[in-house]
């Protein structure tokens, strides 16, 4: 073909055929899709450096001979870790294989080594952050380094584009450019400044791109954040580790940002899902004392710090109080939909099985977690029988 395509459909050539043969809860049967290898390119690995994100996190980035690759000019990739560059042994000066996975993001896969000539340099992991100087450390049993410094700019740059972001407080209108903008100018330095960029109308409207209007409606936004669910502004904090779900089970677990922060590391642990490292993290976090004067400046400016408790199914239902995990495709309703159902009747809907799952339902061609649940002895329900049951409490 005279442009680029990534795979190929193959579909049934007769609409009569298509409508007899239908569809099932994901996919047509009357079609299939096929997916090409990853092209693969050569071009040289000319140097890596370090970028640091906001939880401190140092990773290493690959500057590339920019080459061509799926359709567009590669001249960078991520290399995650210092494991990843001393597993697939990459030198700087090194012939490097690149693709993209999913045809989308660069990754270097591998070093062509008959190509070494003896100029090829190894990378050795620096020692101290490019950023501000501090020191970075690894800690046992992890694969990233991490800049000591919670005041790196890097830090507290990226920890700010993170708070005013749609999975967080989405403050629309305050998106990344805005931010770096006014952290620039000095006006945005922390996060709790965000609630009192009213106090700095003046200097902003000077700035490029602003008007009285926009500045009016980002007021509005910024005022309507306070009513952010605690689970939203958990999130929004960045603490490390503590991702969407573990906000959320801890918001409702303890109800209030107060107890949170006065539980302790056992309690964390204590809740369901929640783990010892995480627990750890939140403690660490939590004692520090510019943390603890960003809870208090951010109670003052008036956010929401409690979470309303979760409504108890009023009816007795037999996967109350229960782990559960959906396994193969369901004929009588969507994956999301079994979900909600459960979760409506109180369940707790996991990813994985685990010795802590106390339920599989399956539905057609249900594979590798089946098998996982009979051979961990865990309880298995057929589709039919859960929606049979689901019925008689519905």
């Amino acid at each position: 073909l005279p442009y680029e395509i990534d795979g190929v459909v193959i579909k049934v050539n007769s609409l009569e055929q298509e409508e007899a043969l239908g569809l099932n809860a994901k996919t047509p049967r009357y079609a299939i899709a096929y997916k090409y290898p990853a092209q693969e390119v050569q071009t040289r690995l000319d140097d890596i450096f370090l970028t640091i994100g906001r939880t401190g996190v140092a990773t290493p980035n690959a500057v590339l001979t920019p080459v061509r690759v799926a359709g567009t000019l590669v001249s960078a990739a991520s290399l995650h870790n210092e494991d990843l560059i001393r597993d697939r042994d990459l030198r700087i000066g090194d012939t490097v294989i690149i693709r993209k996975a999913g045809d989308i993001i660069p990754e270097v896969i591998a070093s062509v080594k008959e190509q070494r000539d003896g100029t090829q340099v190894p990378y050795v992991f620096p020692d101290t952050c490019p950023v501000c100087g501090s020191e970075l450390i690894r800690l046992p049993e992890e694969a990233d380094h991490f800049c000591t410094n919670p005041d790196c700019p890097a830090q507290v740059l990226g920890s700010l584009i993170h708070f005013v972001s749609r999975e967080a407080m989405n403050i629309d209108g305050l998106g990344e450019k805005k931010v770096r903008q006014l952290h620039e100018a000095h006006l945005l330095d922390t996060i709790q400044d965000i609630y009192h960029l009213a106090e700095k109308r003046e200097e902003i409207l000077a700035l490029h791109g602003w008007s009285d209007k926009g500045f009016d409606k980002l007021l509005a936004n910024i005022d309507g954040s306070r009513q952010r669910s605690l689970a939203d502004l958990l999130f929004g904090l960045g603490i490390r580790l503590v991702g969407r779900k573990a906000a959320g089970l801890l918001a409702d677990a303890f109800g209030s940002m107060d107890a949170i922060m006065a539980a302790t590391k056992e309690e964390l642990a204590a809740v369901k899902y929640i783990g010892g490292t995480t627990a750890e993290s939140l403690t660490t976090w939590f004692a520090q004392p510019a943390n603890q004067g960003l809870i208090q400046s951010l109670k003052e400016a008036g956010l929401n710090m409690v979470q309303a408790p979760k409504e108890v199914p009023s009816v007795s239902s037999p996967f109350a109080g229960k782990t559960v995990v959906l396994t193969g495709t369901l004929s009588g309703m969507s994956r999301n939909e079994a979900k909600a159902l459960l979760e409506s009747l109180g369940a707790a809907v996991a990813g994985s099985v685990s010795k802590k799952t106390d339920l599989v339902i399956y539905g057609d061609k249900a594979g590798s977690k089946l098998a996982k649940a009979q051979e961990l002895g865990v309880a298995t329900m057929p589709e039919a029988e859960f929606l049979q049951e689901a019925g008689h409490v519905a």
